[in-house]
């Protein structure tokens, strides 16, 4: 029976995450906008989910971690979370070090007067929200095709 709950933990916490992303990709897409819209908008986005993001990362791949663990009876349905778990830690990884980065910079920045880089600095922020979106896809396409393994 924990198996079933861990299960449901891990499904429930990998949707919230992906969705998370997802609503990102949707509202903060940069393309048209102009610089001081995008300085506020990014800075605003920045502020609301800084702070709960990697936590929720981090819960879900321990619990992603821990179905694998209970899977290891069903070498398919492991490997799955196994690699679902390892999407995750790439997921974790683009946001510490390529995503973040650019977050600290621009939350320096005034609305008014961007720095004339800002374009670059928004496009690259921009790519690797798209790989960690795409790793994050895959991780819950993987997670819920081992969580239909059970059945």
């Amino acid at each position: 029976m924990s198996d079933v709950i861990i299960d449901f933990a891990d499904l429930l916490l990998a949707g919230l995450l992906t969705g998370a992303i997802f609503g990102v990709f949707l509202v903060m897409r940069p393309a048209g906008l102009d610089a001081t819209t995008y300085v506020i908008q990014q800075q605003n986005g920045i502020r609301a989910v800084n702070h709960i993001m990697p936590p929720l990362g981090a819960v879900t791949i321990i619990v992603t971690l821990a179905a694998a663990f209970t899977a290891r009876g069903v070498p398919l349905r492991m490997t799955m979370l196994f690699a679902a778990a390892a999407a995750l830690i790439v997921v974790g990884l683009v946001t510490r070090f390529l995503n973040q980065p650019i977050n600290q910079i621009v939350m320096t920045w005034n609305a008014s007067s961007p720095p004339a880089e800002w374009t670059t600095l928004r496009d690259a922020w921009w790519r690797w929200h798209l790989v960690r979106l795409g790793l994050a896809i895959l991780s819950l396409s993987l997670i819920i095709a081992a969580a239909l393994r059970r059945g």
